[in-house]
């Protein structure tokens, strides 16, 4: 028996280390093709079924190589239980001196010196502000990392962070007073040093975004590159490999400026004015793109002389504030690096309106209060491509959902990967497990009424689980009516995404056991929640992409011109994908039971239908609510 096989089986290391260890064959599987990539140097695409133990079976064979591992994850809480939780398990089931880092972009990092800045800063702070930056202050003289999500007592979604952690254009480098200090460097330097480095993609994309700009690298070469959560590579590839500038970065130039002339500059007040006259056109920008949270196509703001009239103020202030502190940048490091980070701006602000060869999709996205401007490539295949040819290494990407009806081409093209592709099922026993319904008679998704109709589908199936539901929409509309509707029909406790931070409905969902929780996309995945108080998930439609996304809208008409098919080689196989995540929030564990119900009548009436139907897990198929009724009371009997 070799090694790795070993390591997994019911009297292995693992199960030693592990309380109620069960040995899974398609785990032991994954983790043998795994070592045989590794050792054959192969590229490995590897689907595996939830509940397979695929951080295990990629892990131990990683380590078990000698060789430099990265690994990289969709998110930060992922890095984070791969790094805290899941490493000190199979180091200690090994038995083996592993030197391990973890690694995350540069905000994630408390910076001594903008600190110092802010505690020192005329401006002055609103109470909840200073109150915070104290107690921020106070746990920096604790903290061993600097890693801003050990700090319990002030939210890493606070904006106060901004003010205590550096970005790459404000960061002063090697001439920082506190460089020896830095947590980002201590950070990078381990990450050099380590044997299995834990990062994310956003991390992964920005370093190979550096490298391509012939900058020093961020991670270290390594031998084995593993992709975790990839089906979410390609996303965060294209936005690194565009450019965006929002009104935001802009302002925060500004302020800073303002924050070095009234510390260094008080005898230049030009450089006061020109700052000032920037955060005004900056928010008449904000005000001449309308008062909707949306997307847009370019193609609004060129046929819109109020919007291109204020961004030609604000490119004519920021010439004017770059001029200034081009004068200034002799009194301070601060100011130079101020400067600096005009000039960039400037070249990105040009870059970005400049696109005479078409070669680009440029969009604009809208905020609360503020505006980004973006140009993305119409596709990384062959970027992506490059970037693996240049750093050699043995590729492994991984996922609950990388096939599409058993197939890895969506997958592989999106990214212009060659490897071999393997997938495993869950273990999980679905037929017993679960229940997929699909009543009979719902409306068309066109339907104006959609929405209100489902709900009167659902309500029996709501009734039948006892509450204990995500109810999951396909857009915010929906799910703002839905709630507006629900309210007043059931009685069981109602969470709805954006009346309080994630973490905090999900907290809530599990404690109360029997509720009822409506989101939108970032419940869909990365959702973990095991035992009865989720036993049941509803899907409001077949999740495809807006085609008024101007970034799709672009991709889909240059297939088009290519003489391809958009709906099926791209639109339809998203889908997929993004519905498989959805119905993974379902069966979370061994002893998991649950209804899976899809509102959407296109499953069955539309030719394409079939292939999501090949695509999610073998469960029990039914049409009827009885069925429903009776699989719930078969659980309380």
């Amino acid at each position: 028996m070799n090694t790795v096989q070993a390591f997994f089986k019911q009297n292995g290391a693992l199960s030693k280390v592990v309380d109620g260890y069960r040995e899974r064959l398609q785990q032991i599987e994954m983790a043998e093709a795994i070592a045989d990539a590794i050792e054959q140097q192969k590229n490995l695409i590897a689907e595996a079924g939830t509940g397979t133990g695929k951080t295990f079976a990629y892990l131990v064979p990683a380590i078990l190589s000698e060789k430099k591992v990265i690994v990289s994850t969709g998110t930060k809480n992922l890095q984070d239980q791969l790094f805290t939780k899941d490493l000190p398990v199979i180091r200690k089931a090994l038995k083996i001196p592993l030197l391990v880092a973890l690694l995350k972009g540069r905000s994630n990092y408390f910076c001594h010196y903008r600190l110092k800045q802010a505690l020192d800063s005329t401006f002055g702070y609103e109470k909840a502000d200073a109150d915070a930056l104290a107690k921020i202050s106070s746990w920096s003289r604790r903290t061993k990392t600097g890693d801003i999500s050990e700090m319990s007592e002030v939210s890493e979604t606070n904006p106060i962070w901004f003010h205590a952690t550096s970005t790459k254009d404000n960061c002063l480098g090697q001439d920082c007073p506190d460089f020896a200090e830095c947590f980002l460097v201590k950070a990078r330097r381990k990450a050099q040093e380590a044997e299995v480095l834990v990062i994310n993609h956003h991390l992964l994309c920005a370093d190979w975004s550096i490298r391509d700009n012939g900058f020093g690298e961020l991670l270290p070469s390594a031998e084995v590159v593993i992709i975790d959560e990839a089906h979410q590579l390609a996303d965060v590839a294209s936005n690194f490999l565009g450019v965006t500038l929002s009104s935001k970065q802009l302002n925060d130039l500004a302020e800073d400026t303002l924050a070095e002339f009234f510390t260094d500059a008080t005898d230049l007040p030009d450089l006061r004015t020109a700052s000032e006259d920037l955060q005004f056109e900056l928010k008449n920008l904000r005000l001449a793109f309308g008062v909707e949270i949306r997307r847009g196509e370019w193609q609004e703001i060129e046929n819109n002389p109020k919007i291109t009239g204020a961004l030609d103020d604000v490119v004519k202030q920021l010439k004017r504030l770059t001029d200034q502190l081009l004068i200034a940048s002799v009194k301070t490091k601060g100011l130079e690096t101020c400067f600096n980070r005009a000039e960039e701006m400037t070249l990105q602000l040009q870059t970005i309106l400049n696109d005479a060869k078409g070669q680009w999709i440029r969009w604009f996205e809208i905020y609360k209060q503020s505006v980004t401007l973006s140009r993305t490539p119409l596709d990384i295949a062959s970027e992506f491509r490059n970037f693996m040819q240049q750093h050699p290494a043995t590729w492994i990407f991984t996922s609950a959902t990388l096939s599409v009806a058993n197939r890895f081409e969506h997958f592989a093209n999106n990214l212009g990967i060659q490897a071999d592709s393997n997938r495993w099922d869950s273990p999980f026993d679905y037929p017993n497990q679960s229940l997929f319904y699909h009543p009979r008679g719902l409306p068309k998704p066109i339907d104006p009424e959609f929405t209100a109709k489902i709900i009167e589908f659902a309500l029996p199936v709501l009734e039948a689980s006892r509450g204990r539901a995500f109810f999951l929409f396909t857009s915010h509309r929906a799910l703002n009516l839905a709630a507006e509707i629900l309210k007043k029909k059931i009685s069981y406790p109602l969470l709805v995404q954006g009346s309080h931070p994630k973490t905090l409905l999900l907290e809530k969902f599990k404690q109360q056991g029997n509720a009822i929780l409506l989101g939108t996309s970032s419940f869909w995945e990365g959702i973990d929640v095991r035992g009865e108080a989720l036993s049941c998930v509803i899907i409001d439609k077949l999740p495809f992409a807006s085609p008024g996304d101007p970034v799709l809208k672009a991709r889909l008409q240059a297939m088009e011109q290519q003489g391809r098919n958009p709906f099926f080689e791209y639109q339809l196989p998203a889908a997929v994908i993004a519905l498989k995540q959805g119905i993974g929030r379902l069966i979370r564990d061994v002893d998991d039971r649950g209804v899976l119900m899809v509102c959407d009548p296109r499953l069955l009436k539309r030719g394409y239908g079939q292939i999501f139907l090949d695509s999610v897990p073998a469960m029990r198929r039914s049409r009827d609510i009885k069925d429903v009724q009776a699989f719930f009371e078969t659980e309380s009997s």
